[in-house]
C-alpha cells in the first residue's frame, strides 16, 4: 500500500512493465533517459459533482487532486561522426495515458473513485531531451490523516 498519491501511482506505472524507471518529485543524479517523473498534489480542490454533510464530521469528503507524469526521453542518439538516430519511444507516452484513464490506483491509501488523463504536452527540454507531461485527475476521499495534524 502506497502512502501518497504520488506512490500510488509510481506502483500502478512500474506495474505495466514498461522497463523505465519512474521516481517521485525527481530522478537521481545522473540517471539516463528514458525515465519517468510522477508529482502529486499539482491542485487540490473539493469535487463539486459529490454532495457531502460537511458539518458531519463523519462524512466522507471527496476531493480532484491534479498530478503530472513526466515522461523523459533522449530525443536522437549519435551513430556515426555525423549521422544520428531517433531514440524516443513513440507511443510510449501515449500507452502510458492510455493505462492511467480510468484506472483505479489499487495501491492508494484511499479510494480511488476515478482517474482521468487531461491532457499530454510534447516539448523539447535542454540537452537533447523530450517531455512528455501527462496531466492526470483523480477523483477520490479525503483521508482524516491528511488533514489532522499528527
Amino acid at each position: 500500500m502506497a502512502a501518497t498519491t504520488g506512490g500510488a501511482i509510481k506502483a500502478y506505472v512500474e506495474s505495466l512493465g514498461s522497463g523505465v524507471p519512474v521516481f517521485r518529485d525527481g530522478p537521481r543524479p545522473g540517471q539516463a533517459e528514458p525515465y519517468i517523473v510522477v508529482q502529486e498534489a499539482v491542485s487540490v480542490g473539493l469535487d463539486p459533482a459529490v454532495r457531502g454533510d460537511f458539518g458531519d464530521p463523519a462524512a466522507e469528503i471527496n476531493i480532484i487532486e491534479t498530478a503530472t507524469v513526466d515522461l523523459i526521453e533522449r530525443a536522437r542518439s549519435k551513430t556515426g561522426a555525423a549521422t544520428a538516430k531517433n531514440a524516443e519511444r513513440y507511443g510510449l507516452a501515449e500507452s502510458l495515458a492510455h493505462a492511467l484513464h480510468g484506472c483505479r490506483l489499487p495501491a492508494h491509501p484511499a479510494p480511488v473513485h476515478a482517474v482521468r488523463v487531461r491532457d499530454m504536452d510534447r516539448f523539447p527540454i535542454s540537452d537533447n531531451r523530450i517531455r512528455t507531461s501527462i496531466t492526470v485527475e483523480i477523483r477520490r476521499g479525503l483521508l482524516s490523516a491528511e488533514v489532522t495534524p499528527a
